[in-house]
């Protein structure tokens, strides 16, 4: 299948669709004000478009982009499931619209949710305490390990170091670094697993913890997990859980029975809020009873009169504002409740089924398995970005290209429960069709998208997000 994006331009320039700004305006007169002159305008444009207008700018948008409702997005590790429109209904409802700052008796019904959201993820990850508060996965294993480090420092036990494998995500390297750490990388073992030799060599008495996520980035389960806790343990560590690929175990395994003192919730990765575009997100980190009196200020507790916050003995403060962001955890509500218990493991089941389905589909090698949730294969001898490109003009999103590295040209795939068999079919006829096609023609692609190649690098370190940034440069 061929698929042609939309590219929608203002009346036959090369430019794409015009910002609001620049089609109509309304100049406002502002009103006198307190604030110094300096800081105050004398009149404001403001778009000023009719409602179809509006209407069809927003969907021009949309056309020009891809998302889960476009068509599969396969994006290992990253885990991009569909967003249920259910959840979204929840969330906007008038009772939802609650201010953060209002006093704990007017607002028992939030709190109500919120303590009961605390306790579905401890049980779902065999945590004993849950934190709703970080806003987004990063920020929930920076909390981990900050709790880790306080728990550490409660024992007059100062320790330096932290532990990864080499296939860990990049946030892992970066979060031991940012909490103060140094950072000693684990070789993976021949079958991409810890090596449970190589980590008995690693740890000692300066090893705070071991950041681990199982199963890995491989989607390979860690059959010797056990063993992996007791090293560490043994050394005087603790056992860190990323959260990423929770999505494999719903239902069927806890990071809490495998030996895990911390972990946190990717709640758009597992439990299907939006994931991406630099919005409010969550991340809850769950604990166990050793560590809960180092949770975040506030958390959430019953009491005799209802719910209300309180302060955990040696608190390591405030890690965001309020208790995190409410409408997204509200939206995770609405989806662990809807599913249930069965609901979660069925999910997480034809998880592991898809991805299964789809790796023997494709032409690619697959140089590791069994697997779980995702795999990652091997593009070569072809350039997996090239790969990764030319499928956009197939139809469908690439997966995840060069990570990790261990797998050459690695093309990390992810197709999630969400996709049925027709959709999985489809992506392996855009595998099957990119891995037959010439080098010269991969070099080329994208053809068929919107926006054609563009420097990643540089968009990601200077990017430039109006015409008007584009046209000073020009």
């Amino acid at each position: 299948m061929k698929y042609d994006q939309a590219r929608w331009t203002d009346d036959g320039d090369e430019r794409y669709e015009p910002l609001l700004s620049e089609k109509a305006n309304r100049e406002v007169e502002v009103e006198d004000s307190p604030l110094p002159d300096d800081l105050t305008r004398d009149s404001l444009e403001l778009p000023d478009p009719a409602e179809p207008e509006l209407a069809r700018h927003y969907t021009r948008l949309s056309q020009m982009n891809y998302g889960v409702e476009n068509g599969p997005f396969p994006l290992g590790s990253c885990t991009m499931k569909y967003n249920p429109s259910f959840t979204e209904d929840v969330s906007r409802r008038a009772e939802a619209a609650v201010h953060p700052d209002r006093p704990d008796s007017t607002v028992q019904g939030t709190l109500a949710l919120c303590h009961r959201l605390q306790d579905y993820l401890g049980r779902i990850g065999g945590m004993d305490a849950v934190t709703l508060q970080p806003p987004a996965g990063a920020a929930g294993e920076f909390t981990g390990i900050q709790i880790a480090k306080a728990y550490h420092q409660h024992n007059d036990d100062e320790r330096s170091e932290v532990v990864i494998p080499d296939s860990a995500h990049g946030t892992n390297f970066a979060t031991a670094a940012m909490a103060g750490y140094d950072v000693v990388e684990l070789p993976s073992g021949d079958d991409g697993r810890v090596d449970p030799e190589a980590l008995e060599a690693a740890v000692g008495e300066e090893t705070a913890a071991l950041m681990l996520t199982n199963p890995n980035t491989l989607g390979l389960f860690e059959r010797d997990i056990e063993r992996i806790a007791d090293v560490v343990h043994d050394a005087g560590g603790l056992l860190y859980y990323d959260g990423a690929n929770l999505n494999a175990l719903l239902g069927r395994a806890r990071p809490g029975d495998m030996g895990f003192d911390v972990m946190h919730y990717n709640v758009h990765k597992t439990f299907a809020t939006p994931h991406g575009g630099g919005g409010p997100g969550a991340g809850p980190v769950g604990v166990t009873d050793e560590l809960a009196q180092f949770l975040p200020d506030p958390h959430v507790q019953s009491s005799k009169g209802g719910y209300e916050y309180y302060t955990p003995d040696h608190s390591i403060g405030k890690v965001h504002g309020f208790y995190g962001n409410w409408p997204v955890l509200l939206k995770t509500f609405a989806y662990v409740t809807r599913l249930g218990d069965a609901g979660l493991a069925d999910a997480s089941a034809k998880a592991v089924l898809n991805a299964n389905y789809l790796a023997e589909q494709i032409p690619y090698e697959v140089p590791f398995g069994p697997f779980h949730h995702e795999f990652v294969a091997s593009a070569s001898p072809q350039d997996a970005a090239d790969a990764a490109k030319r499928m956009l003009d197939h139809g469908v999103h690439p997966p995840t290209t060069k990570w990790p590295e261990i797998v050459d040209e690695a093309l990390m795939t992810e197709p999630t429960e969400a996709e049925s068999k027709r959709s999985l079919d489809q992506l392996a006829a855009a595998f099957s069709a990119v891995h037959d096609e010439d080098d010269e023609t991969l070099a080329s692609a994208p053809e068929r998208t919107a926006a054609g190649r563009i420097d990643q690098v540089e968009a990601a370190r200077n990017p430039r997000l109006s015409w008007q940034a584009l046209d000073s440069e020009t």
